[in-house]
């Protein structure tokens, strides 16, 4: 009774927070996804942190770490260079914009006739591909807690349960995990219901109060969700017998070289040295978010100062890429101690899937009442951030791109107003919750489509850098990449599963599609050009257009050095903590103290440097 509790605490925050927010939000669509661009860089960098915290992504790291080792997880942590280099070279610009979503940026960027048909298929791809792929994910994760905590056969009347179990059984759905003894259609069934429950309860809210809504619940969310992580990672250590115990146990059941293999911060093999290599060395770069495009460039747009938005991406970065990183690592290592596997059913199409759930099944298992409630609340509000987050923001592309700037502005030739534009933006995500249970249904692990994502996603990243940093990229350039993206990611697909192989091809072929497109297709005319520099004010190769407007040519390239600086102080100070950090955690008897005190000194001893850089921006100076 008191999990129930905490977790209906939860919802009414969330739910008063919405409705608090509604007034404000309804003005208009600055105000309804930009907060008025009011925002405080700290709150930003934990909304950041509590999307990204999601409830798959432990699940993810779980597998991850059950599959290939610790250092599998690196295809997470990587990431945090990009979100650095966000920070420290991109956020600023965003905010200076003037827009409202990414997809506008075509219009502020480039000229020509294609302009807004780029605009617009940047809307619907981003908008709706690649985030309902996103939210697919998040919702397979919500049916793996589902299936544990939310039996709805055993709560609902048969009057109110039967109809939906009809239902199952006449479209022949399957939604679940495929473990356990209990009836397919009855999993299927409650899975329907919770899916429906949660994303009822969140576009509530989210719907209601804009990203003023979503912000405020995102704090409270992040809060909660790491007290309980936290709680949780105590349980599982306890439950394995404690520090040494736990360590000398996974030894035990999987043997020295095994063990020594899967909590290895590197990879353990020459074979594997290569791959790994490309793998993170082409990742944070090539895929679909390298400049911040998406949502959290959304929240860069929303903060109150250039500042706020730096701090943000920091902030968002330390927490994100070490903090819960950690935390998860404890959990994860100790759930092969609790659940052990035979080395054998490694090789098992479901194992990774098997592995993710262990994460849930585990809270079950070993939490007592009152904190089983606070971490499903944890859980739920990871969940909650993501999907609250993934609905503003798509639903900013339908209202913003293809409402207002296609159909009203260019079709309809009117202006439409700010109570209509509000309007669609809510309706907006009844479609997009819809095309995301359609993608749901049709996934497998977590894994697997996270893995696919990331090939599609590859082909853009070059060219979203490239665009703030070089003049001389245009808008053909944008739809070559983007062209290259869905053509070649299918044959890659079918042609070789070696997941490097794919990547870097991808990387290359779309990188290079978009660099020859750009030199035989006209210029971005001038005076788009300066309009835009003297608005964003770039770093980068725009001695050109520096000139033209009458400013230091030399000044763009100056301040992308300062930057590239800032953002490889930091990224070390950050690996660096983590790596030594995360060897003591995870000490195995035998190794040296001393590593991993020297990496935590390093870090420590660049902290005054990236700090300085990040409450004075280098293209401020």
């Amino acid at each position: 009774m008191i999990d129930l509790v905490i977790i209906l605490l939860f919802i009414i925050y969330a739910i008063t927070s919405g409705f608090r927010a509604r007034k404000k939000a309804s003005e208009s669509l600055q105000e309804y996804f930009l907060a008025g661009k009011t925002l405080k860089g700290w709150r930003v960098g934990l909304s950041m942190a509590a999307t990204q915290f999601a409830a798959d992504t432990p699940l993810l790291v779980t597998g991850l770490i059950a599959t290939g080792g610790v250092f599998l997880v690196w295809r997470l942590w990587i990431y945090g260079i990009a979100f650095l280099m966000m920070g420290f070279v991109f956020a600023a610009g965003w905010r200076r914009s003037g827009i409202l979503t990414d997809a506008e940026f075509t219009e502020v960027r480039y000229s020509g006739k294609a302009v807004l048909p780029l605009r617009v298929l940047k809307a619907v791809y981003y908008g709706t591909v690649i985030n309902c792929i996103v939210m697919a994910m998040v919702l397979v994760a919500a049916m793996r807690i589902a299936e544990v905590f939310l039996p709805w056969d055993q709560w609902l009347p048969t009057l109110l349960y039967n109809p939906f179990l009809s239902i199952t059984n006449a479209l022949g759905l399957s939604l679940g995990s495929g473990i356990g003894a209990i009836d397919p259609a009855i999993v299927t069934t409650n899975n329907i219901i919770s899916i429906l429950v949660i994303l009822g309860f969140t576009a509530l809210y989210s719907t209601t109060g804009g990203l003023r809504s979503v912000i405020a619940t995102d704090v409270m969310q992040f809060g909660i969700a790491m007290i309980g992580t936290m709680i949780y990672a105590y349980y599982v250590v306890d439950y394995a017998g404690g520090w040494g115990q736990l360590l000398e146990k996974i030894q035990a059941l999987y043997g020295e070289e095994l063990a020594s293999k899967m909590l290895s911060f590197s990879p353990s093999g020459g074979e594997l040295l290569m791959p790994f290599l490309i793998i993170i060395g082409l990742q944070w770069f090539f895929q679909m978010n390298s400049d911040g495009t998406g949502y959290l460039a959304q929240r860069s747009m929303a903060c109150a100062t250039d500042k706020d938005a730096r701090v943000a991406a920091v902030l968002f970065s330390w927490v994100q890429i070490f903090l819960r990183s950690i935390i998860w690592l404890i959990i994860g290592v100790g759930l092969m101690v609790v659940y052990p596997f035979a080395q054998s059913a490694m090789s098992s199409e479901t194992f990774a899937a098997s592995r993710e759930i262990t994460f849930i099944t585990g809270i079950n298992d070993l939490l007592p009442p009152g904190i089983r409630g606070l971490m499903l609340t944890g859980l739920l509000a990871a969940l909650a951030s993501t999907l609250d987050t993934h609905l503003n923001w798509g639903a900013s592309y339908w209202s913003n791109d293809v409402y207002k700037r296609l159909i009203c502005e260019h079709w309809l030739k009117r202006k439409p107003k700010s109570h209509e534009l509000v309007i669609t933006a809510r309706l907006s995500n009844i479609l997009i919750i819809a095309i995301a249970l359609i993608i749901m249904v049709n996934l497998g692990s977590i894994q697997t489509a996270w893995f696919i994502s990331l090939l599609f996603g590859a082909g853009m990243g070059s060219v979203l850098v490239l665009r703030w940093l070089w003049e001389r990229i245009n808008l053909y350039s944008e739809l070559a990449a983007m062209a290259a993206s869905l053509i070649v990611a299918p044959i890659l697909l079918v042609v070789t599963d070696v997941e490097w192989i794919r990547l870097g091809s991808m990387a290359l072929i779309s990188t290079l599609s978009a660099i020859l497109i750009t030199f035989f297709t006209p210029r971005t005319k001038q005076d788009i050009l300066n309009d835009f520099y003297k608005r964003v004010k770039p770093m980068g190769l725009w001695k050109n257009t520096a000139k033209a407007v009458g400013g230091d040519s030399k000044l763009p390239i100056k301040k992308l050095f300062l930057g590239f600086k800032s953002v490889a102080i930091t990224s070390i100070s950050l690996f660096a903590m983590l790596i030594g950090v995360g060897k003591l955690v995870l000490f195995l008897p035998g190794d040296s103290i001393i590593w991993p005190c020297i990496f935590i000194l390093i870090s420590l001893a660049l902290v005054p440097l990236w700090w300085k850089d990040m409450l004075h921006p280098a293209d401020e100076k």
